[in-house]
């Protein structure tokens, strides 16, 4: 899984038959067996698993690490490492991924369009170990031994 060494642990689930109005936000790993009519968006600094199945539903936008899906989502989709589309997937909504798998069956009536640079989450840099600021390219670079004035 895109160098992945564990898969993160699915710790909530949204059963079969049962509908979330609003906001859905989770880390780690999220199934939906149900309904969601609202957003559903990982939180935190971790791997995130999304996995929507054959009989769920979502009305609203999608955002995880790794989003599987298999069933309906009426919404954006946006998947910063790997979407994966089963073949019961139906999606309406522009899509965005870093990778994506598609399957034979699977319908996407919407944009579909690679993640760009400025659509990742930012990286954190660490400090420099002076604390001071770093200035660029403010030496004059060394002269050329070949060039003649």
């Amino acid at each position: 899984m895109l160098g992945w060494k564990k898969t993160p642990p699915i710790r909530t689930l949204v059963g079969e038959g049962t509908v979330v109005t609003g906001e859905l936000r989770f880390s780690d790993g999220l199934r939906i067996d149900g309904e969601v009519q609202g957003d559903v968006v990982a939180s935190g600094e971790g791997r995130t698993l999304l996995v929507i199945s054959e009989k769920a539903r979502v009305h609203g936008k999608v955002r995880a690490g790794h989003v599987i899906i298999n069933g309906s989502v009426h919404g954006p989709v946006v998947a910063e490492t790997l979407l994966e589309l089963q073949p019961k997937a139906r999606i309406v909504g522009d899509v965005k991924y870093e990778a994506l798998e598609m399957h034979q069956g699977a319908t996407i009536q919407g944009g579909l369009l690679p993640l760009q640079a400025d659509d990742k989450p930012g990286l954190k840099l660490a400090a420099s170990a002076t604390g001071a600021p770093d200035r660029g390219f403010s030496q004059p670079a060394a002269p050329n031994p070949l060039h003649k004035i």
